[in-house]
């Protein structure tokens, strides 16, 4: 298994500013850029030094394309409750990537096997992701990937947990408008990404990032432990998702900023 590099910052403020600057600079040096883009609460304030950080003339998202890690089913693009207008709302729409080089799932119920096929011919052809975002869930997930018994490799639907769906019902316009299923990129094309980078912000991550970060079992009951074969990941959390962390790792903490 891989070392995880870990960076543990004061707040979620720090945390945004941290994961914005290493984005930037990532996207600065190369002429083409694949972002795998992440949704959910985390990588809100990311996104907003993002489009600051455009605005400001420090970055150029031209070069950049992008694809996103899951989407809702039943949920047509433009509906508030989408991650496609999340993503819209919070980014794309405000800084100057090209519209033929935004990829993003889409969870309409007609063909949506062939949905989930597509998306992978597309993330082949393009070489995956540059920079994979990841958030993660208070069961392991990283996109709508939910603890199973097995890796599903592919994009695929799954059912979502009851936890997803009681945690992030209250994100949504309506409560009882929350769907059960999801489309999500699969483990596998999270894995190809060259570079992945984890956000962690709050306490109530604080449980499930000690199981990431110590176990030494890679499950698909705690399916982001996979990321530990990953060769270059950064993990990123606050002081609150990072407390059993940090009293774990001791004074030997020559990889915490």
């Amino acid at each position: 298994m891989t070392k995880m590099r870990i960076i543990v910052k004061k707040n979620e403020e720090e945390v945004s500013e941290e994961a914005s600057n290493l984005i930037i600079n990532e996207i600065k040096n190369k002429e083409k850029f694949v972002l795998g883009l992440a949704t959910g609460e985390t990588p809100i304030k990311t996104y907003a030094k993002l489009v600051n950080a455009y605005k400001q003339g420090d970055v150029d998202f031209s070069n950049v394309k992008a694809f996103n890690l899951d989407e809702y089913v039943g949920l047509e693009p433009s509906d508030v409750d989408s991650y496609s207008y999340y993503l819209h709302h919070n980014l794309l729409d405000s800084v100057n990537v090209n519209e033929e080089n935004i990829h993003l799932l889409n969870g309409e119920t007609i063909k949506i096997n062939q949905i989930a096929k597509d998306y992978d011919l597309k993330l082949e052809k393009n070489g995956y992701t540059d920079l994979q975002i990841l958030g993660i869930g208070l069961n392991g997930h990283i996109g709508f990937n939910e603890p199973n018994s097995y890796y599903d490799f592919g994009t695929h639907v799954t059912d979502l947990s009851e936890s997803t769906i009681n945690v992030n019902k209250r994100l949504f316009s309506e409560q009882n408008k929350m769907p059960t299923k999801a489309i999500t990129m699969g483990i596998g094309s999270i894995l190809k990404s060259k570079k992945i980078v984890l956000l962690a912000t709050g306490s109530k991550k604080d449980e499930i990032m000690d199981k990431v970060i110590f176990s030494n079992q890679i499950t698909p009951e705690i399916p982001a432990t996979i990321l530990k074969l990953h060769k270059d990941v950064t993990i990123i959390m606050d002081e609150e998702a990072a407390k059993t962390y940090l009293k774990k790792a001791g004074t030997e903490r020559e990889n915490i900023n």
